[in-house]
C-alpha cells in the first residue's frame, strides 16, 4: 500500500486519509462501533478555552472559567504545563479536537485514539449507555448557555453568580449514584419552558396581599406525609434544592438543575477512567501498528509515535518525584494487554487465574466485553492478574499509628496478589471517592432548617474549614439554616456537628 503521508506537515486531505485507513481497521478488524466523528482542528488558545470549560464545546458563562482559563494559559506561555493533543466529546457525532500544532504522526495517534478509542467506549459502556444521552447533550449544552444568558439579561449577573457559584460547590454532592429513571436530554429544553410558562401564566400579584392563616400548626400526620414527600435521606443535595428548596425561585431551580445534569453527565467517566484509556490506548497501539505493518506509515512515523505511546505509558516508580499513584494510561494499557496474551497463549497460571477467557482465541471479542460491562473497580477485580502485578512490582504498604516505618503486609505470592488486586479496587470504588453526606431531617412546622448527616468509617472526619465553607453554599440555595453532625459508623455516637460559616 502506498504511504498516507510522509514528514511532519499535515493538510486537510491526508487527515481525512488517515481517518479512512483508521477506520477500516477500527471497524472492520478489530469490530469497533463508535458513533460518527466530528474532526476538529483548533489552536492552543481554543484548546485552553476547552479546557476551562470543562472540555465541553458549548457552556455557559460563569466567572470560574475565565480564572481557569487564566492559569492555564499563564503555565503553558511559561513553559510549565503541556497542553493535551486531543479532547474527545461523548457526544453524536463524537467530537474530537485536535492541536493544530501536532505533527502528521500525532494527529494519526490521536484519530486511532480519540475517535475510535473513546469513541467506542462512549457508546458499548454499561455506564454511558445508563447515565448520559449522546444524541442530547449538544443541544442541552445550547440550551443551558441561552438560558443562563437570559437570566443574567432579566435577573442580574450578581444574582445568577450567586446560584451558580453554590451549585458548582455542590457537583459533588449533586449526583444519583443509583438510576431512578432514565431520560432524554432532548426533551429537558421543552420541560423547562412548560415550567417558565406555566409560572408566569399562573401569578397573580393578589395572592401577595393575603394576610396570613390563623389557623394552628399542621396535625403530625400531615407534616409526616410532607416529610415523606421529600424522600429523605437524600444523598443527591442539588436535586433535594432543585425540588424542594423553601427559597429558589423557578428560575433559580433551573439554575440548579443545569449544573446537576451536567455533574450528572460526568458521573460514567470518573468511575471509568482507568478502562477508558486502557481501551482507548490499546486500540491506538493497535491501530498505528497494523498502519505501519501494512506499509501505509514510515519506520520514521512509527518511531515517533512509538516515543510517544512509550512516554504516555510510562508508570514513575515510588521513588520517583513524580509519583502520584498508579499511571490510567500505563496500568489500561498493560491489563489490555495481559488479555490479549491469555487469550492466545495462557500458561498455567492464565489458566488458573482466568479460566474464563484463558486461550479461547478472541482477544478483541474479549476486550470489546470488557469495556462494555465493567468499570474500574470490577475491570481491576475480574481482569488484573499476577504477571501485570510483578510488571509494576505492587505490594501492600501499611502505615500503622505510632509507627514510623512502613509496613509490607502482602508480597508476591497467591494470598498476595488477590490481597493487593482486592485492595486495588477498592480504591476504584466510587463510593471511596468522596464523602456521603445525606439530607436527614428538615424542619416543617419551625425555622425550616435543614439537617444532613455524613457517616465516618474507618476514622475519617471531614475537613472542618470546608465542610463550613461547603454548608454555607448550601444555605444559599436551601435558604434557611444548614447544620451537618458526624457520626461513628460503628458506634452511632455523634462526633461532633458543623454549622455555616458566617
Amino acid at each position: 500500500m502506498t504511504l498516507l503521508f510522509e514528514g511532519a506537515e499535515w493538510d486537510f486531505s491526508k487527515l481525512d486519509a488517515t481517518y479512512r485507513a483508521c477506520e477500516a481497521i477500527a471497524c472492520g478488524e478489530l469490530g469497533l462501533t463508535p458513533y460518527p466523528s466530528q474532526v476538529e482542528v483548533i489552536t492552543s488558545e481554543q484548546m485552553l478555552d476547552a479546557y476551562s470549560s470543562v472540555g465541553l464545546p458549548l457552556m455557559y458563562r460563569h466567572w470560574s472559567f475565565g480564572k481557569r482559563f487564566a492559569r492555564d494559559e499563564l503555565l503553558y506561555r511559561a513553559g510549565m504545563q503541556n497542553l493535551a493533543y486531543e479532547i474527545v466529546i461523548n457526544s453524536n457525532p463524537c467530537i474530537a479536537y485536535l492541536m493544530e500544532e501536532n505533527t502528521m504522526t500525532m494527529q494519526a495517534l490521536v484519530i486511532a485514539h480519540a475517535c475510535f478509542g473513546h469513541n467506542h467506549f462512549f457508546r458499548s459502556n454499561h455506564l454511558f449507555r445508563q447515565w448520559t444521552d449522546a444524541d442530547g447533550i449538544l443541544d442541552y449544552l445550547a440550551f443551558a448557555r441561552r438560558f443562563v444568558a437570559e437570566c443574567e439579561e432579566r435577573h442580574g449577573l450578581a444574582a445568577v453568580e450567586r446560584v451558580l457559584d453554590a451549585a458548582h460547590a455542590l457537583q459533588g454532592q449533586g449526583v444519583h449514584r443509583y438510576l431512578r429513571r432514565k431520560w432524554r436530554l432532548a426533551d429537558e429544553e421543552k420541560r423547562a419552558f412548560e415550567r417558565q410558562k406555566y409560572a408566569e401564566e399562573t401569578y397573580n400579584p393578589l395572592w401577595s396581599t393575603v394576610p396570613a392563616s390563623d389557623r394552628p400548626a399542621p396535625f403530625a400526620h400531615a407534616v409526616s406525609e410532607a416529610k415523606a414527600a421529600l424522600s429523605l435521606p437524600e444523598e443527591n443535595l442539588l436535586y433535594l434544592c432543585e425540588k424542594h428548596s423553601p427559597g429558589l425561585r423557578g428560575w433559580e431551580r433551573e439554575l440548579v438543575r443545569i449544573v446537576r445534569v451536567v455533574a450528572q453527565y460526568f458521573y460514567p467517566q470518573i468511575q471509568t477512567k482507568l478502562a477508558n484509556e486502557g481501551c482507548a490506548t490499546a486500540v491506538h497501539y493497535a491501530i498505528m501498528t497494523r498502519l505501519h505493518d501494512r506499509g501505509q506509515i514510515d519506520d520514521g512515523a512509527f518511531l515517533e509515535f512509538l516515543a510517544s505511546h512509550s512516554a504516555v505509558t510510562r508508570q514513575p516508580t515510588l521513588a520517583d518525584a513524580n509519583f502520584q499513584g498508579w499511571n490510567p494510561y500505563a496500568l489500561g494499557f498493560a491489563i489490555m494487554r495481559d488479555i490479549e496474551r491469555i487469550c492466545t497463549e495462557p500458561d498455567e497460571e492464565d489458566e488458573r487465574w482466568f479460566p474464563a477467557f484463558a486461550g479461547n482465541g478472541d482477544p478483541w471479542g474479549t476486550l470489546r466485553e470488557a469495556w462494555a460491562e465493567y468499570r474500574d473497580e470490577s475491570l481491576v477485580r475480574q481482569f488484573l492478574g499476577p504477571k501485570v502485578m510483578r510488571a509494576f512490582r505492587m505490594v501492600n504498604l501499611t502505615d500503622r499509628v505510632n509507627d514510623p516505618a512502613l509496613v509490607v503486609t502482602e508480597i508476591h505470592d497467591d494470598s498476595g496478589y488477590r490481597r493487593i488486586r482486592s485492595l486495588l479496587a477498592d480504591q476504584y470504588d466510587p463510593s471511596r471517592a468522596g464523602p456521603l453526606i445525606e439530607a436527614t431531617d428538615v424542619d416543617l412546622t419551625g425555622d425550616r432548617s435543614l439537617k444532613l448527616s455524613f457517616v465516618s468509617r474507618h476514622k475519617q472526619r471531614l475537613h472542618d474549614a470546608s465542610a463550613r465553607q461547603t454548608l454555607a453554599h448550601l444555605q444559599v440555595l436551601w435558604g434557611y439554616k444548614v447544620t451537618l453532625q458526624e457520626i461513628d459508623s460503628e458506634t452511632d455516637r455523634v462526633l461532633g456537628e458543623l454549622r455555616a460559616e458566617t
